[in-house]
């Protein structure tokens, strides 16, 4: 639960920290190629991990970053998703705001996280949520960089349960998925305001 725990916030601070300036630099900003990389942005919402998983794999273990949990977290620091969620949030940002606090002396990282990240913060709401239930949930990627019994996830952990020489234990399995609902109902039940203003916003819209 601990390891779970420290990979879901580990990746999300990371992706809010990344996908938060890219987000604002594609809605706000002209320069040369922005089309390019919003269209690249599109493209990635299409590629699942299973497809970079080999070449990711292979990085890192010629780093020797295996069984860590850089390697759990490392493939989802960029979430494209999250670009394009914070992008279409950005868009709709008055301009006016943003020319008054040039105006009066604010520098461009004090606009976006002093003036715009609050405005989008149901939006934030919203991908943490789908972050966090995404990579608790996530059984792939740490079936494939985890030896150590130490790094186990939920996920992996509960695969323990079943034993092909011994027979599954069902109580312990119930009593388990249990307790692995339980980060995941209190996290949302933490961001549920936020998260359903950010789906009316949708619906209004």
């Amino acid at each position: 639960m601990k390891n779970g725990l420290t990979v879901c916030f580990g990746v999300l601070i990371v992706q809010l920290l990344v996908a938060l300036p890219a987000a604002w630099a594609l809605a706000r900003y002209d320069f040369r190629g922005k089309r390019l990389f919003f269209v690249i942005v599109l493209l990635g919402l299409a590629v699942p991990i299973q497809a970079p998983a080999i070449p990711l794999f292979m990085g890192l273990a010629e780093f020797n970053l295996l069984d860590t949990f850089f390697a759990l977290m490392f493939p989802f620091f960029l979430s494209v998703f999250a670009i394009f969620l914070f992008r279409q949030a950005f868009m709709t940002f008055p301009e006016d705001i943003v020319l008054a606090a040039r105006m009066d002396g604010m520098k461009e990282w004090e606009i976006l996280w002093r003036i715009a990240v609050p405005s989008v913060r149901p939006q934030i709401a919203a991908f943490a949520v789908f972050s966090f239930v995404a990579h608790w949930n996530d059984l792939y990627w740490p079936l494939i960089v985890v030896t150590s019994p130490e790094l186990v996830t939920p996920p992996l952990g509960m695969a323990q349960f079943s034993d092909p020489e011994t027979g599954t234990n069902f109580g312990a399995l119930m009593a388990a998925a249990v307790l692995m609902v339980l980060p995941v109902l209190a996290f949302f039940t933490f961001m549920q305001r936020d998260f359903m203003a950010a789906v009316t916003q949708s619906g209004v819209k």
